[in-house]
């Protein structure tokens, strides 16, 4: 369960219900929106036109499928280390070098097949730079989205970006063949190039109202460990990491198979493939629009296991339903079902977490994603390739539901309502003395006097404040209680150097204030609690240098 409890919150005011729409209201989203979405349907029509010069040229099941990995396997390798960067570097230049990359190599590819160069191996290199760019840029995209609208609006935001993906995919793929099939490779991987110019436009165009540190950017290595400790101390964002874990692993079963039922078990071609993917994405875009009344109505977690349920009663009428009508109606509701999941996670992976670490959040939410479908796609088959796809389908859709029993535990409501932006309500240090930002171990003391009757309020929340101590930098944490005078309370935490500390100010967000303004109320003095800094002094160390008088 989440460690963090909403201690001290005002009782919740039910927010103004806002539309599926709304988002596109706002001009910098919605020129993002249609960049991207123009984006991913070349993505699509290169994978068309890739899969299809594979297939002609080595007649290889195993490398057609090399291409697909080439897509995809970048996803789970980099989507940390491309988080990591996108919190640590200006966002918009970050996302503007990718694209610049990804527009040269599938410009370059494009070449080789225009002039008759390419090969099997001049592809699979090329793609996998290209899903090296896409899983570079995946992380810092998803967290630009709150940036281009307000909170209010998070929720729509992340619902339309899913529609713009089911879009692609249900327009992509048949564009992709009919280029192939009227033109040609070349002038598909041509399209695809073209598209990235639309991102690229849109970031040049982008004026970003970014939040200024006057600290230096943490070194990559830190970061990197910033962003794993966080996830590991953060009982919110385990919790939507779990329960993602719990739905993709066995949602996976579906797209894997649906091809092999529509080719091998209804005698049908791409066009009723084709036909079924397009019901998927107009199930996408019903659930957008009624996603809004369905959260207020059921609640967070509710809604997702009502649609997880609904998924897997989908995946059952595939396994074993053989009239197109039915299974069209049944791929409606499945889009509907997926995207409310999927609009659930994403928007409460963003909102659990503060800024300087959501781009490394959403990384491990994608790869959470990627390993989950990939490997869940890898299980399913394995077992209707013994079994047959009725059985494979039919178990995958139970285990989704005894899964989405079991995550009720990890609750999505608590982190939906956090109040993450920065505070700030950290007073600077004082000090007397310069001090080297790198020096350090740094020990911070805070001394409180509670009352016997206060005891067992205080203990908990105190307790509860060490994990968030943890969460933001903290390397060891504890209270302690004075044997001569009971009472008499000392919290102490220990940090790497003194730069750590003062990201620490830059962290501390509403929530934490909540806690905090909770605790010092319990504290029995006319004084707020008294807080003391104290710095490593080994025989090496520096000597502190007299600050200068500005007197």
């Amino acid at each position: 369960m989440p460690s963090e409890a909403n201690v001290a919150a005002a009782p919740a005011v039910p927010a103004p219900e806002v539309g599926p729409w709304a988002p596109l209201r706002h001009s910098s989203f919605r020129t993002m929106w249609f960049a991207v979405l123009a984006s991913h349907i070349g993505t699509w029509v290169h994978d068309v036109a890739a899969a299809w010069f594979m297939s002609e040229r080595t007649g290889s099941p195993l490398m057609v499928a090399a291409v697909q990995s080439a897509t995809t396997m970048p996803v789970v390798v980099f989507a940390l280390v491309a988080g990591t960067l996108a919190d640590i570097v200006d966002r918009r230049r970050y996302l503007i070098a990718v694209q610049v990359w990804m527009l040269v190599m599938a410009a370059t590819l494009a070449w080789f097949a225009l002039s008759g160069r390419m090969n099997e191996w001049v592809l699979l290199g090329l793609t996998f730079a290209l899903g090296t760019g896409a899983a570079m840029a995946m992380p810092a995209q998803a967290a630009t989205t709150a940036e281009l609208v307000p909170r209010p609006l998070l929720a729509p935001a992340v619902a339309l970006s899913s529609i713009g993906m089911n879009i692609a995919r249900s327009v992509g793929p048949a564009l992709g063949g009919l280029i192939v099939a009227r033109f040609g490779v070349g002038w598909a991987l041509s399209l695809d190039a073209v598209s990235y110019l639309g991102v690229l436009l849109a970031l040049l165009l982008w004026r970003r109202e970014a939040t200024v540190s006057t600290l230096p950017s943490e070194p990559f290595g830190i970061a990197l460990r910033a962003g794993l400790r966080y996830a590991s101390k953060s009982g919110d964002l385990r919790s939507v990491l779990l329960k993602s874990a719990c739905f993709y692993v066995f949602a996976s079963a579906l797209p894997a198979q649906l091809a092999i039922v529509v080719r091998k078990e209804l005698g049908a071609g791409a066009g009723t493939y084709g036909l079924l993917l397009t019901c998927i994405g107009a199930g996408a875009v019903a659930g957008a629009v009624l996603l809004p009344r369905l959260r207020a109505r059921l609640g967070v977690d509710r809604l997702v296991f009502g649609a997880t349920v609904l998924y897997a009663l989908t995946m059952l009428v595939v396994a074993h339903v053989r009239l197109l009508q039915v299974l069209g109606v049944a791929m409606v509701f499945n889009g509907l079902a997926w995207i409310s999941v999927l609009s659930s996670l994403q928007t409460a992976t963003h909102v659990s977490v503060p800024t300087w670490v959501r781009a490394r959040a959403l990384s491990l939410y994608i790869v959470v994603f990627s390993a989950g479908m990939a490997g869940g796609g890898l299980l399913w088959g394995s077992v209707a390739q013994r079994f047959g796809v009725p059985v494979s389908l039919t178990a995958a859709s139970l285990a989704a539901v005894l899964a989405g029993a079991f995550s009720l535990r990890f609750r999505l409501s608590a982190a939906m309502t956090r109040n993450t932006a920065p505070s700030s309500h950290w007073p600077s240090p004082e000090l007397t003395e310069a001090i080297e930002q790198d020096r350090g171990p740094v020990l911070i003391t805070v001394e409180y006097r509670i009352a016997p009757r206060d005891r067992a309020t205080f203990l908990p929340l105190i307790h509860q404040l060490g994990g968030t101590r943890r969460r933001d930098g903290a390397v060891q944490w504890d209270v302690m209680e004075d044997t001569a005078e009971p009472g008499r309370f000392l919290e102490y935490f220990v940090v790497g150097s003194w730069m750590e500390h003062l990201r620490q100010h830059e962290r501390v967000t509403h929530e934490e204030k909540a806690l905090q303004d909770t605790l010092r109320a319990l504290h029995q003095d006319s004084q707020p609690p008294s807080v003391r800094h104290f710095v490593g002094a080994a025989p090496t160390s520096p000597r502190l240098t007299p600050l200068e008088n500005d007197s």
